[in-house]
């Protein structure tokens, strides 16, 4: 999943960008809130780890910007503002969360993958289609009695295709999904991965559309 990290301090942005790649996610990261709102308006991510002080526009001003113009993109609030007033502010404002700092790199990805299962409209911290499941904390893939561990592009393209079974990705929506804008992506990257993924997992598990893209099919 790709995500939009807006953070100034160079510290805690560099600290973030390796957590969530780490994990398995690709990320943006700008350091203002202009770049930010250009980056919303031009860039499909699937969450947005938001900073409140900001420089060239305020994160409660962009904030209110994104909401206004419609976007329900997931935004989580990243700040030191720690007084009661902020947060109540910050969530009335449309932030779907509100992390204080400091606070740990395990607690940024539970609450993400917390959004990420909401998203999806998901309660389960599992992904499935009723014979793959895949677990977004320990990232492995299970299928019948077969549990396998797999790498992070792997599991970023599986929970690509999980969160939506049935829905048809082509290739340019999973490169946009599994690659952030420093990451130099091969044509045959995508490829490449679903190999990896069918000949773990089984031939029949990710279905090619001629022309299309790739799927998971719904429930068997």
């Amino acid at each position: 999943m790709r995500i939009l990290l807006v953070e100034d301090d160079r510290m805690i942005g560099e600290a973030i960008s390796v957590a969530l790649r780490d994990a398995a996610y690709a990320v943006d990261w700008v350091r203002d809130g202009e770049t930010a709102l250009r980056a919303i308006a031009n860039q499909e991510h699937q969450a947005i780890f938001l900073d409140l002080g900001l420089p060239k526009l305020d994160g409660c001003t962009l904030l209110q910007r994104v909401r206004a113009g419609g976007n329900s993109l997931p935004i989580i609030i990243i700040s030191a503002r720690d007084a009661l007033t902020d947060r109540v502010e910050g969530l009335d404002l449309g932030a779907d969360d509100y992390l204080v700092k400091p606070f740990a790199m395990s607690e940024l990805l539970a609450r993400l993958r917390a959004i990420i299962r909401r998203q999806g409209g998901q309660g389960s911290p599992v992904l499935g289609n009723g014979s793959l499941q895949l677990d977004l904390s320990t990232h492995t893939a299970q299928i019948g009695e077969l549990s396998v561990l797999l790498t992070n592009k792997e599991f970023a393209l599986l929970q690509a295709l999980l969160l939506r079974p049935g829905s048809i990705l082509s290739r340019a929506q999973l490169e946009e999904r599994l690659y952030g804008w420093d990451e130099g992506v091969e044509s045959n990257s995508i490829d490449f991965l679903i190999h990896g993924l069918r000949k773990k997992l089984g031939a029949k598990v990710i279905k090619n559309v001629r022309g299309a893209g790739w799927m998971i099919p719904r429930q068997p």
